[in-house]
């Protein structure tokens, strides 16, 4: 009797990244001042989940409209940072196929924003990805700062052709 090889029930090791700098950031997505919104990576787990830094300062050019007497970050920039956090991860996850490409948004679901996010403020953006069917992706994200959650938001997107 021949034996058949049996499929490994071990899953792949995971990757995992400490953290990714602002330049690595910037060969991932094309985004610049004044949109790009995420100033470092920590804790990142290739295709996975990772955490978007984004350190608020006054010297935001949104905030000399929103507001000049009490600034708060507009939370459509918060969405931003987490899909830019999210672009990151995915162009890192697929490495050298990437190249070249693009992630966009497509769509954004329960978005909710708790308090504030003011001068000073250190957005922390934990991602997780939910599923991945071809080139399009699915996330849900929550913003954080001193570790209560602040905006929270499901969404997906597709990386493509430039």
């Amino acid at each position: 009797m021949d034996q058949q090889e049996q499929p490994s029930t071990e899953a792949a090791p995971k990757q995992i990244l400490e953290s990714i700098d602002i330049a690595r950031i910037m060969r991932a997505i094309p985004h610049r001042y004044p949109m790009l919104l995420v100033d470092r990576m920590v804790d990142i787990v290739l295709g996975e989940s990772a955490i978007g830094i984004k350190n608020v300062t006054v010297n935001e050019n949104f905030f000399q409209g929103h507001f000049p007497a009490h600034p708060v970050m507009p939370g459509v920039l918060i969405i931003e940072a987490m899909a830019q956090t999210a672009a990151v991860l995915v162009v890192e996850t697929l490495g050298p196929s990437a190249h070249g490409k693009i992630v966009y948004f497509m769509s954004i679901e329960n978005a909710k924003f708790r308090r504030p996010v003011v001068p000073g403020d250190q957005l922390k953006i934990h991602i997780n990805k939910d599923r991945q069917r071809g080139n399009v992706w699915k996330f849900n994200a929550v913003a954080r700062v001193d570790g209560v959650a602040v905006a929270e938001a499901s969404y997906a997107a597709m990386i493509m052709d430039r």
